[in-house]
């Protein structure tokens, strides 16, 4: 069976837009994912790691634990052997609270994949593949979301293209999820049931591919 880690934010954990409540494990997009693969013959677990609220790098200054640095290393130990480490991460950079671009992001994504790499796994234990996912850019914030977020559609503009040359440059592969959908139009962040469901079955072809497998 392979093993595929998610290390992402809320728009993994599932949250309904606008709401606090949660989507189901069939209905994130890691779970569509999962299924996908079975189904397919490629039996897979996919393990989620996702906080609400994390960021690549640096730390929330209203809550703690939201640096996605801290304790990466230990997360790898802990789940190993991985065949795959997919990153989606970088929305929560763009809080209002912040004045990172897309460039800066992208540095956090470089450190998490030097961290996944360097991580203190057993001897014989294969240093997992990884594959980064740009998230879909935001778009203008909406409900309780807008202040929180505000003025992070220009901040993020061209997260993928910078997220792009990380991957390339340090030979880890690439998908954009804002290719096959968008944020939700009721909060302009998260992610809707449907929109979870096509980037599950995108990235299901992809990670077919990358343990092996097509579909």
């Amino acid at each position: 069976m392979k093993q595929v880690l998610v290390y992402s934010d809320s728009l993994t954990w599932g949250i309904i837009p606008n709401t606090r409540k949660r989507l189901t494990f069939d209905a994130r997009w890691p779970g569509v994912l999962e299924g996908a693969l079975i189904r397919n013959g490629i039996p897979t677990r996919v393990i989620e790691d996702c906080l609400n609220g994390r960021r690549t790098v640096w730390d929330d200054p209203f809550k703690t634990g939201r640096n996605g640095l801290d304790g990466l290393a230990q997360r790898i130990e802990i789940h190993s052997p991985l065949d795959l480490v997919i990153l989606m991460l970088g929305t929560n950079d763009f809080q209002s609270v912040h004045s990172f671009t897309a460039w800066h992001s992208a540095q956090g994504i470089r450190a998490l994949i030097t961290e996944i790499r360097g991580a203190p796994i057993e001897p014989g234990m294969p240093i997992p593949k990884i594959l980064v996912i740009s998230p879909p850019e935001i778009q203008t914030p909406k409900g309780f979301m807008a202040p929180k977020f505000a003025g992070a559609d220009a901040k993020c503009s061209g997260t993928a293209t910078e997220y792009r040359k990380i991957a390339e440059e340090l030979d880890c592969h690439f998908f954009d999820a804002g290719s096959v959908t968008t944020t939700s139009k009721i909060d302009g962040v998260h992610l809707d049931k449907d929109q979870h469901r096509v980037l599950g079955v995108a990235v299901g072809e992809v990670v077919a591919g990358l343990l092996g497998n097509t579909f």
